[in-house]
């Protein structure tokens, strides 16, 4: 059978979902990446003494399933990671560097699928060869990104550090939109995703990613204090001001825990993050734990490509707060099984989190319901799609 070449610098859920899909399907040639972390293995023991680097490693570890497809291009990774030598950009090109030299020697590939701003070089090769492209845009287009952020920036210039694409260089926007050229196919997880592509040549398909397995009902108090999570990375582009507006209008009726890396060394405040609950990092399974244990999930992100945590909090059977920019809309009835609100409104989110307050029979409703629709997008049915889009390729 005609075989895909598959590669990613770290390896995200979603991406690991999409290799087992292709071993699963019997089309999986090498599953290339940076690190192929071993839980329990000696160096995995030995790094107790770093439990944030081990937790970041113990993200780069893979099921039983895929170890005879991982290949591995380490070198600069564990530069970024150990030494801070090198940047995620230097990561993601050197690896596809790597793949377009590894495409000289093997001679039985039908198609590469690679991802966002990591697929030049692999594509270019491949195209040389006669192979087809498909080519995984997880994240909004940059051109849309830029005039949000941009926006944000006029609006909210004290969170201006913490909107990084405004940095990116022409050469890198360059790089993206000749991926986007070389591409056969194009692969988004949301409609807002897809809308934001600029004009392109390419079939386009949109296959929302899963659910991680859904838990069992549990009771939950409904006499406290409503207990609001959020889990990202602490930018302005997840809409924090506006989450934080919010919850400071409510401080005498909710508790704020925010999971997620700082990208400014001083936005937000020490001060402000002090009034909360923060945790920097932890494991998927920490993760899935705190979304159990909290009432709602809020993500006002003024761009996702798909927000992962929307169907993971589901699953848990945690509502959801969050725009039409995150692939919520693809996923939440609204009003039904969680909410979408307008990017930009702390008015908004006030409203959805006093409704949760104040009619906790419904909210326990509402985190049922959450739960039923998680059923319709396990990662099983993702499997099944992106391997029949894959067959599709080929065949044609």
């Amino acid at each position: 059978m005609s075989k895909i070449l598959l590669s990613h610098p770290t390896a995200n859920q979603n991406v690991r979902q999409t290799a087992l899909a292709f071993a699963e399907a019997n089309l999986l040639e090498e599953f290339w990446t940076c690190v192929n972390w071993r839980e329990g293995a000696v160096l995995d023991r030995a790094l107790s003494i770093l439990p944030k680097l081990r937790n970041d490693l113990r993200r780069r570890s893979f099921a039983r399933e895929l170890q005879p497809f991982i290949k591995t291009f380490p070198w600069r990774e564990w530069g970024r990671l150990v030494f801070r030598a090198f940047s995620i950009d230097d990561v993601y090109e050197s690896l596809d560097r790597h793949m377009a030299h590894r495409l000289n020697a093997r001679g039985e590939l039908k198609a590469v699928y690679a991802y966002d701003a990591g697929a030049l070089e692999t594509f270019r090769a491949a195209k040389r060869r006669g192979l087809k492209c498909i080519y995984e845009h997880p994240i909004v287009n940059w051109r849309k990104v830029r005039e949000l952020q941009r926006e944000e920036a006029e609006l909210h210039p004290e969170w201006a550090p913490t909107l990084l694409t405004l940095r990116d260089s022409e050469a890198k926007l360059a790089r993206k939109d000749e991926e986007l050229s070389l591409a056969d196919v194009i692969v988004t997880a949301c409609s807002f995703a897809r809308e934001s592509l600029p004009p392109v040549n390419a079939k386009v398909r949109t296959i929302p990613y899963g659910a991680p397995a859904v838990s069992e009902q549990t009771s939950r108090a409904t006499n406290e204090k409503l207990r609001v999570l959020f889990v990202g990375a602490l930018t302005q582009a997840k809409g924090l001001s506006y989450l934080f507006d919010a919850v400071t209008r409510l401080k005498e009726h909710v508790d704020l825990t925010l999971i997620g890396h700082r990208v400014s060394e001083t936005v937000p405040a020490q001060s402000l993050l002090d009034r909360h609950r923060w945790i920097r990092s932890m494991s998927h399974d920490q993760l899935l734990a705190e979304m159990s244990a909290h009432d709602v999930l809020l993500l006002p992100s003024l761009h996702e490509g798909f927000g992962l945590v929307i169907l993971e909090a589901m699953a848990r059977g945690t509502p959801v707060i969050t725009t039409p920019h995150t692939g919520g809309a693809d996923v939440i009835d609204n009003g039904v099984d969680g909410f979408l609100v307008p990017i930009r409104s702390a008015d908004a989110i006030v409203e959805k989190l006093e409704w949760l307050m104040q009619d906790r029979q419904r909210h326990l409703a509402m985190g049922e319901a959450a739960r039923q629709k998680a059923h319709a997008f396990s990662w099983q049915i993702y499997r099944e799609r992106i391997a029949a889009l894959a067959r599709d390729v080929i065949a044609n």
